[in-house]
C-alpha cells in the first residue's frame, strides 16, 4: 500500500525534546528523525506557558522553519494548545498560564506562524472571529461547551473535553454531530477503547478524521521521568501520567497508530489525506507499507 507522507498536526516533542523548551538544533532532530519515519511534515505543538516563554518557543521554531535542509520534516506552522482553555478540563496544563480568550491577550504573543489555537469556545470574547479572519485553525479543547459550530476543528475527541450527556449538549456529541468539523482522534489503545473508536468512524464522515500522536517529549527516548507543562510526568512503559494518573499524553507516533489501528483493521487511508486538505497543504511525498503496516520505503519530494 502506498499513502502521502504522514503530517503531525498535534505533536509536543519526541527523542527527548521538548518544543516549550528546545533548542534550534533538538528542533532540527526531531525533524530529521520524524523523516526518516515517514512524518513529511508536523506542526509542533506548544501547551499552556508563560507569554515571554511561549514568544520565544515561537520565534525559535519559526527561524527553524526557514532554514530546514532536504532531511527534515518540514515545520508547517505552530499549534497553539493552551492559555485559552477552560480550567474545568485543563488536564495537565497550568492554570495560572491561563488567559481570558480576547484579542488583545492573543496579541501578546500572535504570530503568522500559528496555524492553529486550541481554545474553549464557550469562554469566547471575540478572540474566535479575530483567529478565523486571519486564516488560523480554530479548534475545541479542552473545554465543556456544546456549542462549537464556529470552530473548524475539536483537538483529541472526547480527551479533556465535556463527553456524551443523554440530557444536554455537551463538546464531543457535537463534534460528532457536525459533519463540517474536523476531529483529531489519539487511536494508540490508551486515549480512547476500541468501542470509541468503532463509533467514531460509524458517526463521522471517514474524510473528517485526522490521526494525530499527541506525543510527548518522551516518545522514543529513555526518559523515564520528566516535567512537562509544569508538572512532574512518569512514564510506566505503557502511559504517561501525571503524579494522580491524569494522562499526560501519548508515547507513540502516527506512524505507530496507523499500525496499530491496521492490525485492529480500522485503519482507513483517508486518515492520512484529511489533514492535507484541512490545511491545503501540497504534495510532500509518499510512503509505502508492508501487509503488516511497516514501512517499506519513503520518497520525499527531494529524492523524487
Amino acid at each position: 500500500m502506498k499513502t502521502k507522507l504522514i503530517i503531525e498536526q498535534h505533536i509536543h516533542g519526541a527523542f527527548g525534546v521538548d518544543f516549550n523548551t528546545c533548542s534550534a538544533d533538538d528542533i532540527i532532530t526531531v525533524a530529521q528523525k520524524l523523516l526518516l519515519r515517514g512524518v513529511g511534515g508536523f506542526f509542533p505543538t506548544l501547551v499552556t506557558d508563560s507569554v515571554p516563554n511561549l514568544k520565544r518557543q515561537i520565534s525559535c521554531i519559526k527561524e527553524v522553519a526557514q532554514n530546514l535542509k532536504w532531511d527534515c520534516a518540514r515545520i508547517l506552522g505552530i499549534h497553539l494548545e493552551g492559555n485559552f482553555i477552560n480550567t474545568l478540563k485543563k488536564g495537565i496544563h497550568n492554570p495560572e498560564h491561563f488567559l481570558d480568550l480576547t484579542i488583545e491577550n492573543y496579541k501578546e504573543l500572535e504570530d503568522d506562524f500559528i496555524k492553529i489555537v486550541t481554545l474553549a469556545p464557550e469562554l469566547d470574547k471575540g478572540l474566535i472571529p479575530y483567529l478565523k479572519s486571519k486564516g488560523v485553525k480554530v479548534q475545541a479543547g479542552h473545554c465543556v461547551g456544546g456549542y462549537i459550530s464556529m470552530c473548524d476543528g475539536v483537538t483529541h475527541l472526547f480527551n479533556a473535553m465535556s463527553g456524551i450527556e443523554h440530557r444536554s449538549a455537551s463538546t464531543s456529541l457535537s463534534a460528532l454531530l457536525d459533519d463540517n468539523i474536523y476531529t483529531e482522534i489519539i487511536a494508540d489503545g490508551l486515549h480512547l477503547s476500541d468501542d470509541i473508536l468503532k463509533m467514531i468512524f460509524k458517526l463521522k464522515p471517514v474524510d473528517k478524521i485526522i490521526l494525530i500522536s499527541d506525543a510527548l517529549p518522551i516518545t522514543y527516548s529513555d526518559i523515564k521521568e520528566t516535567t512537562f507543562a509544569d508538572n512532574k510526568i512518569y512514564y510506566d512503559g505503557q502511559k504517561a501520567t501525571s503524579k494522580t494518573g491524569v494522562i499526560a499524553g501519548s508515547t507513540t507516533l502516527v506512524p505507530d497508530i496507523i499500525k496499530i489501528l491496521g492490525k485492529k483493521d480500522m485503519f482507513h487511508p483517508k486518515f492520512i489525506e484529511n489533514v492535507y486538505k484541512y490545511h491545503n497543504i501540497g504534495y510532500l511525498g509518499e510512503m509505502e507499507w508492508d501487509e503488516e503496516f511497516n514501512i517499506v520505503s519513503v520518497t520525499t519530494m527531494n529524492n523524487k
